[in-house]
């Protein structure tokens, strides 16, 4: 026993030899610790991200040993302090507040008080949805698109939500669903979709459908949510969302059919609609009635379809009409269509002398049949559509009027910021032309706004040159050919 009467710990002698490099040297006793069972190194004092995530792994791993089982029990996942806290923090911190002006710094001031009332009201069933602020951005072709603003703390019961949900159906979605899945992009649909067009496709179909969150039928959805979540009380927190009314312009409006963009669980319930509704039913639809190889690429409501023979496609467009409909859904008639597409369609086209295949657009960029510079080989060639490019060109343009005054090294690095950005998603292989034109708009639209703040004399195109070397990187490619 030691000076401090203790004897679980190490005991180290205080006293050395004098010659200790000399051998036969007497030395001094010490002793280690006794023997004792092992600490816990997984148990943690208190529940963390690692323990959070252990658990949906666990949810994970039994939805992925049967595919029918029906989890009764998830609510308390969800109202977990720790799952609300990483809710919170993967938030936004600059997004725009909703009906109740609770911003993401104004929740934080107090959060952990906040954090165990709304988890005490989940646990209760006294939690309430709130109205969502209806917003509207303006899209490519002009139109306007509805977004909903929800408050702060829906969004954090919603992104609780969708971890554990998406531990779950992560094991049911199929292969080429790439549409709001963790650790799957647009760039990995359109690499699928460049592999499937390289095989034996002659004809493409390209789906949209009319309006789809919008027209989502309600009872449909929990339905097919039941079809895994045997939780009522987290079937009944969804259609609180569901039903909790739009704030538009003061008037407070209910629907009794769809979902509201911009909510954080939007994406997932589209997901589990479309799974039910058009996934599973292309799968059976692709064993049972095709003749030839068909390949699918869905990225939320748009899908791409190619097909080896032209009856399969027209077949496949008819029952997948019917299919729709029985479910309140049609088909985009601007937005759908069935064209002559790919290696095989390229060559029957040439010999009958009907020019080149025509084009598609798909994920932000125009499809086309072309050929490679070394040896003339079918390949797919992906530039960026030219509505979505010059609808950039006009916002930025407006966003130079609003920054006219302000210091040409601010301006440099917001533009700097805003190719570059551009160059990530575009930079694919044969879309540098257009990557160049996107860059060289950008200048010009610099180069008028500089103008207009002061004397035409001051700034020359030679002048301009050097600001756009300085500040627009050249066009990179950022993606490779898909393997």
């Amino acid at each position: 026993m030691n000076n401090c009467r203790k004897s679980d710990i190490f005991v180290v002698p205080e006293k050395f030899p004098n010659k200790p490099r000399k051998k036969g040297a007497e030395e001094m006793e010490e002793r280690n610790m006794p023997k004792e069972n092992k600490k816990q190194q997984n148990m943690l004092r208190t529940q963390r991200r690692e323990s959070v995530q252990s658990k949906l792994q666990l949810i994970h791993q039994k939805a992925k040993e049967d595919k029918k089982m029906k989890f009764t029990a998830l609510m308390h996942h969800i109202y977990n302090i720790d799952m609300l806290r990483m809710s919170y923090l993967e938030l936004k911190r600059n997004a725009a507040p909703g009906v109740d002006n609770e911003t993401w710094g104004s929740y934080g001031e107090d959060l952990e008080e906040n954090l165990k009332d709304l988890s005490l009201r989940l646990k209760k069933g006294a939690y309430r949805a709130k109205p969502v602020k209806r917003a509207f951005i303006s899209k490519a072709d002009g139109k306007l698109r509805p977004l909903g603003v929800t408050v702060l703390e829906d969004k954090v019961v919603q992104r609780a939500t969708v971890a554990v949900m998406n531990a779950i159906y992560e094991t049911d979605f199929v292969e080429f669903s790439f549409g709001f899945r963790p650790k799957r992009s647009q760039h990995q649909a359109l690499d699928a979709l460049y592999r499937g067009l390289t095989k034996r496709v002659s004809y493409v179909f390209d789906a949209d459908i009319r309006d789809f969150f919008n027209k989502i039928d309600r009872k449909w959805l929990v339905k097919f949510i039941e079809h895994r979540i045997a939780d009522k009380r987290v079937v009944r927190l969804i259609q609180k969302w569901l039903s909790a009314g739009i704030l538009e312009e003061g008037k407070l409006i209910y629907n009794e059919q769809g979902t509201t963009q911009g909510n954080s669980i939007s994406p997932l319930l589209a997901n589990v609609f479309l799974h039910y509704v058009y996934d599973l039913w292309t799968q059976q639809w692709m064993k049972k009635r095709a003749r030839g190889d068909v390949i699918v690429v869905r990225f939320a409501d748009d899908t791409v379809v190619g097909f080896q023979y032209e009856s399969d496609a027209r077949l496949f467009q008819i029952e997948l009409k019917e299919r729709l409909q029985k479910f309140g859904l049609e088909l985009h008639p601007d937005k759908t269509r069935l064209i002559e597409f790919g290696r095989f369609a390229t060559e029957g086209r040439g010999k009958r002398k009907e020019g080149k295949p025509e084009t598609f657009t798909f994920l932000g960029f125009t499809h086309i049949c072309g050929k490679t510079r070394k040896n003339g080989k079918f390949t797919i060639l992906r530039h960026t559509i030219k509505k979505r490019m010059h609808a950039k060109v006009k916002e930025i343009k407006s966003e130079l009027k609003a920054r006219m005054h302000d210091p040409i090294q601010n301006v440099g690095k917001w533009l700097k910021s805003v190719v570059t950005g551009h160059y990530r998603y575009y930079g694919v292989p044969g879309n540098y032309d257009a990557m160049s034109d996107f860059r060289h708009l950008i200048g010009c639209r610099w180069y008028h706004a500089l103008r207009r703040r002061g004397q035409k004399g001051l700034v020359t195109w030679e002048k301009m040159g050097a600001l756009m070397d300085k500040w627009l990187p050249q066009p990179r490619i950022c993606h490779g050919y898909p393997k």
